[in-house]
């Protein structure tokens, strides 16, 4: 009995030994997953907004983009799989594209515990633009309530990302509060960013020959005003125009000595070339749905400068 007592115990102190040991390797183990689960899972609907998110948010924030690459945000329709997808989310952030008039109930629906933020909630958006034409009178009213439309694209002016930037550090700031003063240490990096952007795109666009610039789909109206441009929009409403518009378009295009008609690739460039080919100019390709937008607005910019004939 003593003998097995013995052994008894010696089998006891080396399972408390191993036990110990088991402890330690867990401790030890990588943390990886860990951290992962930390991250505030949270749903854009367009690109640059995964960009604006990620500068504020930094590594505490794990972003998903609704509308993906090379859709178009007036027309794209979410995949089942996203939509199941926002259970994972604490978070979605709207931009008032069009997509949203007819998904972002669905989306909410998706999720009902998920935090909707509306980043434009402080912007003022201006109405969209009109291109030039001719015609009856139910015409020119028809193209009046055009022009009464918001004008969704309001990533493409500087100063309204930084009042979208400061929607999603106070939302981010709710969500994790134990991280804001990165968050708060990030959106002054991030506006600091933006206010150099502003004054190189002022730089870059001093001493143009023609300010007047001719583009398919009209996404540049903030950009237009921002920095004293004026966009001529061949695409209006969703619609394309009609020939007798589009034949206006060429005049005036060639009164103003445009060579250049802009388009983005994420739309039918057809009308584009058709006016370049009449006016002997070129299509050049913007996006503004491209991922890293500060770099995207410096090359926008530049393009926009050797297009307009910089002196």
């Amino acid at each position: 009995m003593k003998l097995y007592g013995t052994a008894k115990w010696c089998v006891l102190e080396s399972l408390v030994l191993l036990s110990f040991l088991i402890v330690g390797l867990v401790g030890c183990a990588p943390q990886s997953v860990a951290d992962n689960d930390s991250k505030l899972d949270v749903t854009v609907s367009i690109v640059p907004q995964r960009y604006f998110v990620e500068r504020i948010g930094g590594e505490y924030v794990s972003v998903s983009v609704m509308v993906e690459p090379g859709a178009s945000p007036a027309t794209y329709e979410p995949k089942p799989e996203q939509l199941k997808d926002l259970s994972k989310s604490v978070a979605y952030f709207s931009i008032g594209v069009p997509f949203e008039n007819v998904w972002l109930g669905k989306i909410v629906e998706a999720n009902k515990a998920m935090l909707l933020v509306d980043t434009i909630a402080q912007v003022e958006r201006m109405p969209m633009a009109t291109h030039h034409h001719e015609g009856e009178d139910e015409q020119e009213e028809e193209h009046e309530d055009e022009v009464g439309a918001p004008d969704p694209h309001v990533w493409v002016s500087p100063e309204l990302v930084k009042l979208q930037s400061q929607a999603i550090y106070e939302a981010l700031s709710q969500l994790d509060p134990q991280h804001q003063d990165a968050y708060k240490a990030n959106l002054i990096t991030f506006i600091e960013d933006i206010d150099a952007l502003e004054s190189d795109i002022r730089e870059t666009l001093s001493g143009l020959k023609n300010n007047k610039f001719m583009v398919f789909h009209p996404a540049w109206g903030y950009f237009a005003r921002d920095f004293g441009l004026e966009q001529i929009p061949v695409e209006v409403g969703g619609q394309e125009p009609s020939a007798q518009e589009l034949a206006v378009l060429i005049e005036h295009a060639q009164e103003e000595g445009i060579q250049v008609v802009f388009a983005q690739p994420e739309f039918s460039i057809q009308n584009a070339e058709t006016i370049a080919k009449e006016i002997g100019g070129e299509v050049l390709l913007i996006s503004p749905l491209a991922p890293d937008w500060l770099d995207n607005m410096h090359k926008v910019a530049q393009t926009f400068a050797d297009a307009l004939n910089k002196e």
